[in-house]
């Protein structure tokens, strides 16, 4: 038996706003696999070539740090946060500077954790 990644599910508030928050900072394409069910909305497709981000609709706002984020390559970290932000995220205001890169914690509009990397060649 041959098991696949297939996505990611999200708990938020805003299924929409947050497909289209994640759909243009990944350059993916929102799919309609839920029929207009505005209790969901996806980023990517179960046919796509890469896994697909979900947003589920929840009553509760997030509350504590998640144990589970993203990673988001870059080529640039100063660009690559001016986009974030102004695609209606923010950042946390933390950075790492490593050996083989840079990494900001960054925030969806939600609240949702994720990182953008940029990687030194």
């Amino acid at each position: 038996m041959a098991n696949r990644w297939s996505g990611v599910t999200v708990d938020c508030i805003d299924p929409v706003r947050m497909s289209e928050f994640w759909g243009r900072l990944l350059g993916i394409e929102a799919s309609n696999e839920h029929g207009g069910d505005l209790n969901w909305a996806t980023v990517g497709s179960r046919s796509g070539p890469l896994p697909r981000l979900t947003f589920q609709r929840v009553p509760e706002s997030k509350a504590d740090k998640v144990r589970i984020h993203l990673d988001v390559q870059v080529d640039d970290i100063d660009t690559g946060r001016r986009q974030v932000e102004e695609l209606g995220g923010g950042f946390s205001g933390v950075r790492h500077d490593y050996d083989e890169g840079v990494v900001l914690n960054m925030l969806d509009p939600e609240g949702h954790e994720f990182c953008l990397v940029k990687y030194f060649d």
